[in-house]
């Protein structure tokens, strides 16, 4: 691990990653008629700092988060070394930089998203060695109704964008995707998967740091065609009690298992930025049960959609 065919180059990351986060505001924004995204810079106590932009109480996008970081520090958090491949890096000196993105509609036919892109350099002797340094990120969907169509489509744009580089790529992340997003206490999938990946430096810096700028890159084609189509889908207060119900299991993971929300509050970081994650409104109600009805749009949810499913080979047998 950390064997590199060139020189990394993190401030060449960081620039990579904010100009992502324009991008994606820039056409997120475009979508939303009734709100814009409003820009917080901040700083981090031991060094670096980042650039959270929120958007909230739109007709489309009930709250949204597109946040750039870029940190050091004196000890990396164990929450950046949770595999046994980087324990020995714990409490080394480090940068960090990415992207991360959720997106909550109002709509509840119009699914939630999130993606993240996130680069790490440690230096894990301390002593001037060459660093050790890695890539992570993906996307995945959680749509609270679901439909074929949108996860063809989301699975199909990821495998294109992993095919570029290796196709062993796509069956691998996506995989691992399925395992990482995973409630364990409540024994379901937070949504229909996506990808995810960690630990990656293949072909060295220049073309690991190509592969996580066009996983980011990919994810507008993956989300903004399912949110034209489901946007105007009328609902009632039913289906909105239904996707509340929802956000609660999504509020769940990320405070529970999610590895980036452990990292940011771990490493000091903004706390208000951290949680932008968070959907302005969720509910739990003791004992609530999903629509027993076989044939209910809920049930479906949670029996069809919210099962690991090789997505593809349905449009091959179909």
């Amino acid at each position: 691990m950390g064997a590199t065919s060139d020189t990394p180059d993190p401030a060449a990351v960081a620039r990579g990653f904010r100009r992502l986060q324009e991008r994606i505001c820039r056409e997120l924004g475009a979508l939303e008629p009734d709100a814009e995204f409003r820009e917080d810079a901040w700083q981090h106590a031991h060094g670096g700092g980042g650039v959270t932009r929120v958007i909230e109480d739109g007709a489309l996008f009930e709250k949204g988060g597109v946040n750039f970081s870029g940190v050091r520090g004196d000890a990396l958090p164990t929450a950046a070394t949770a595999s046994t491949e980087r324990a020995h890096l714990a409490g080394k000196p480090f940068e960090a930089s990415g992207v991360s993105v959720v997106m909550h509609p109002r709509n509840p036919y119009v699914p939630c998203c999130h993606m993240n892109v996130r680069f790490f350099l440690a230096d894990a002797q301390g002593d001037g060695a060459a660093p050790v340094w890695w890539f992570g990120g993906g996307y995945d969907l959680t749509p609270y109704y679901g439909f074929d169509e949108d996860c063809v489509h989301w699975h199909q744009t990821a495998k294109q964008a992993c095919d570029r580089f290796d196709r062993r790529h796509y069956p691998r992340f996506k995989a691992w995707c399925d395992r990482y997003f995973y409630l364990k206490h409540r024994h379901e999938a937070r949504g229909i998967g996506g990808l995810f990946f960690d630990d990656y430096t293949d072909g060295g810096f220049a073309r690991a740091f190509e592969f996580s700028q066009a996983i980011g890159d990919s994810f507008l084609d993956a989300y903004e065609p399912i949110v034209q189509r489901r946007r105007d889908t009328p609902y009632t207060e039913r289906q909105q009690r239904f996707q509340h119900y929802r956000r609660g299991r999504y509020v769940e993971f990320n405070l529970v298992y999610d590895r980036g929300t452990l990292f940011g509050l771990q490493a000091g970081g903004r706390t208000e930025s951290i949680l932008m994650s968070m959907p302005p409104a969720a509910h739990w109600k003791y004992d609530w049960q999903v629509d027993p009805a076989p044939d209910s749009d809920e049930r479906r949810l949670v029996d069809y959609y919210l099962k690991p499913r090789d997505w593809l080979g349905l449009v091959e047998s179909g």
